[in-house]
C-alpha cells in the first residue's frame, strides 16, 4: 500500500456506502441472486453465495429477503435474470479500472459505461487491456493504531499469504480467494475487527494522482459507481484529494 492515499482511499469508498445504504441492498440481491443462479442456493456448498449473504447481513438486510431472491434464483419464485459482464479503460494519467456490472439490458449498461469513461476524461478499453494489472485476492484491512504484531501472527497463522503496513499505520492482509473466510474468521475469534474485508481485484502497482488529476478522477470513479447496472470499480490510482 502506498500511504496515507490508500488509507484516504478506504475511508472516502466507505463514506460513500454509507450514504448509498439502498444501492447496497440493490447490489446485494443482484450479487446473490447471480451466485445463486450459478453456485446453487445451499450456501454451505457455495462460498461465493456465503459471501454474499455475509454483505446482506451487513447491510442490515432481512433474513426473508434473502431467501426470497436466493428461490428467485434457483428457480422457485420468478425473478430477472442478471448476467454478470466485465468492461476495462482508463482514466486519469492512463490509471487502470475495471468495472463490474451485473445487468439485464446488456446494451443499456455498455452505453452507460461507455457514456461515463468519455465524458469525465477516462476511455474505455478492449477485454484484457488492464486486467492483467490486479490480482484476484481476499483483501482485509485494518484502521491506524491495531497491533501489527498481533496481526500478522493470527492471519499467518491461518493461512494469509501476506501482511503489509504502510506509511499511515494501517494494515492490510492478503490471502487467496478460497482462504479468505479461514483467514477473517480467525482475526475476528482473536478480537481484531477489520474495516474493509472482501475477496476483490487488487493492483500490482498504483499510480499517484493529486491536485485536479485527482479531483477528475475521483469524478469519473464515482460516476462509475453510480451508474445502476456498476456493482464494482477497480482502479489503481491513490487518489490524494488533500483532505
Amino acid at each position: 500500500m502506498a500511504g496515507h492515499s490508500k488509507w484516504a482511499n478506504i475511508q472516502h469508498r466507505k463514506g460513500r456506502q454509507d450514504e448509498k445504504r439502498q444501492r447496497i441492498w440493490t447490489r446485494v440481491v443482484r450479487e446473490i441472486m447471480v451466485a445463486a443462479r450459478t453456485g446453487g442456493g445451499d450456501p454451505t456448498a457455495n462460498p461465493r453465495l456465503r459471501l454474499a449473504i455475509d454483505k446482506a447481513k451487513a447491510a442490515n438486510m432481512p433474513a426473508d429477503t434473502i431467501k426470497r431472491n436466493i428461490d428467485k434464483a434457483t428457480g422457485n419464485l420468478e425473478g430477472v435474470s442478471y448476467e454478470e459482464i466485465r468492461y476495462e479503460g482508463y482514466g486519469i494519467g492512463g490509471a487502470a479500472i475495471i468495472v463490474d456490472t451485473m445487468t439485464d439490458n446488456r446494451v443499456r449498461t455498455v452505453a452507460d459505461v461507455r457514456h461515463a469513461f468519455s465524458k469525465y476524461g477516462g476511455n474505455m478499453g478492449t477485454e484484457g487491456s488492464v486486467a492483467f494489472q490486479f490480482k484476484h485476492c481476499g483483501q482485509i484491512v485494518f484502521a491506524p493504531g491495531v497491533s501489527e504484531d498481533q496481526v500478522m501472527e493470527v492471519a499467518l497463522e491461518a493461512g494469509a499469504e501476506d501482511v503489509i503496513a504502510d506509511e499511515a499505520g494501517a494494515i492490510e492482509v492478503l490471502t487467496a480467494p478460497g482462504d479468505f473466510e479461514a483467514v477473517r474468521d480467525a482475526l475476528q475469534a482473536a478480537g481484531l475487527t477489520p474495516e474493509v474485508a472482501e475477496v476483490t481485484l487488487r493492483a500490482d502497482s498504483s499510480i499517484d494522482l493529486a491536485g485536479e488529476d485527482a479531483q477528475k478522477m475521483q469524478k469519473l470513479l464515482d460516476v462509475l459507481e453510480d451508474l445502476d447496472d456498476v456493482q464494482n470499480v477497480y482502479h489503481n490510482a491513490n487518489v490524494d484529494l488533500g483532505e
